[in-house]
């Protein structure tokens, strides 16, 4: 069996982190199994789709890294969706039903009230002729529900839950097609399942319901249940299910200066029995994908510690890799020396200032101490030890130690109290700097 897994985002909005990590999930079991990993826009809500959405999807998926096989767009598949319903109603697996959201809002909070599941009665089924004249006559447009089968319960193996067991009896009958004929998730999806081969689904916990109904969709379109797979879903922080993750997205990990790697790795095995490590590679990831590691437990995202894997992983990349993103003038040898010290790569650009100059002059002190460090320096030979050198002298002549020897020329070369290694600093520095630098001061 080939593998092939879908994404399949409804381009009305931006996506957000719990749609990254389904994304990230389905590619990588793609991947391992070297299977394809498909896209679909479920853009049937024509209204709210938009390109500008289906243009930023891709574009986060390419900042991802996570590159697909196959594109499909909903909208271009609508024939085939009236011929498969063509075929369920023949079947009389789907049916007319036309009460108001009114009518079925109402009837849902009576049931409530009594202490009952708001379960749909199927009241649709009882209507005769002359009802149904009645409503078309008023203008009335029939919904139409998927009949569910009561004569069997659905049971599936999860890959992340295990078996799973639902009494038909107690889900309603899922509605497929509005009034007005357009079409909700619940058949479509199938439909796209079958035709294009899918043979796994791997989704949030919420789809759980979902699955029982469309596996029965399945059996009626003669066709192979897929395998399924829902994972727990993310928290926030603050151990709660948090809005602020429906706003996480790529755009606001560009803006911070995360690396796509850095959100890539904690996804990939948050709520996992595996370690999350920084990576600067997927591969790791991909060979270590395992459905038998998924926990049941909710998943903490932690927008803290996705900062300090970044870090992390920042530490970890090198020059080649990011270049083109380096201020102009800083080259292999500057990335090494400032590289321990950022938390994104963007602030290398702060430290090179520091570097090229100028930078703000500190506070006048040990103005004396000072004046001879730019006198030693200028006589020294400017080599790779120039730090250990003129500290060496420095020592010498003053009896000064430790931080009344080291902090003052740090201030007076850089303007700050902390930094990179002196010893490799000051070489990028350049003598003649320096010794404006320690003299103005």
């Amino acid at each position: 069996m080939t593998v092939i897994t879908r994404f399949a985002p409804s381009p009305t909005g931006n996506l957000h982190v719990g749609n990254i990590r389904a994304a990230l999930h389905n590619w990588l079991w793609a991947r391992k199994s070297g299977g394809s990993f498909l896209l679909r826009l479920d853009d049937t809500d024509q209204e709210r789709s938009r390109p500008e959405y289906a243009d930023a999807i891709r574009a986060d998926l390419r900042w991802l890294g996570l590159d697909w096989d196959d594109e499909q767009r909903q909208s271009d598949r609508f024939a085939l969706y009236e011929a498969r319903f063509e075929a369920l109603k023949a079947a009389g697996h789907v049916y007319p039903a036309y009460e108001t959201q009114q009518e079925l809002e109402l009837r849902r909070k009576v049931l409530l009230g009594r202490g009952l599941a708001p379960v749909y009665d199927r009241a649709a089924l009882t209507l005769t002729a002359d009802q149904i004249a009645a409503h078309e006559a008023e203008g009335r447009k029939p919904h139409w529900r998927f009949r569910l089968d009561h004569d069997r319960p659905i049971v599936w193996t999860d890959l992340i839950r295990g078996e799973q067991r639902f009494d038909p009896r107690l889900l309603s009958d899922p509605v497929i097609r509005r009034a007005d004929g357009s079409w909700l998730y619940m058949l479509p999806s199938v439909i796209d399942d079958i035709d294009m081969g899918v043979t796994h689904v791997l989704r949030g916990e919420d789809h759980v319901t979902n699955t029982a109904a469309q596996i029965q969709m399945f059996s009626a379109l003669g066709a192979p249940i897929p395998q399924f797979a829902h994972e727990a879903l993310l928290t926030g922080s603050e151990g709660k299910l948090s809005k602020r993750l429906g706003s996480l997205g790529v755009a606001h990990f560009r803006e911070i200066g995360l690396e796509p790697m850095a959100i890539v790795s904690m996804l990939a095995r948050l709520g996992t029995s595996m370690a999350i490590e920084p990576l600067a590679d997927p591969q790791p990831l991909i060979d270590s994908f395992d459905f038998a590691r998924f926990g049941r437990a909710p998943a903490r995202f932690d927008e803290g510690e996705l900062a300090h894997l970044n870090q992390k992983i920042v530490h970890l990349l090198p020059y080649a890799t990011v270049a083109d993103r380096l201020p102009s003038g800083m080259d292999a040898g500057a990335w090494d020396v400032i590289r321990p010290n950022l938390e994104t790569v963007a602030q290398a650009a702060d430290w090179w200032r520091i570097v090229t100059g100028p930078i703000e002059a500190p506070a006048p002190e040990d103005g004396e101490f000072l004046e001879l460090a730019a006198s030693a320096l200028s006589q020294e030979n400017f080599d790779a030890d120039i730090w250990r050198t003129l500290t060496d002298r420095l020592k010498g002549e003053t009896g000064r130690k430790g931080k009344s020897l080291f902090l003052p020329l740090r201030r007076a070369l850089t303007g700050i109290d902390h930094g990179p290694d002196m010893g490799q600093l000051l070489p990028l520095i350049g003598k003649e700097e320096a010794v404006r630098r320690l003299s103005r001061a």
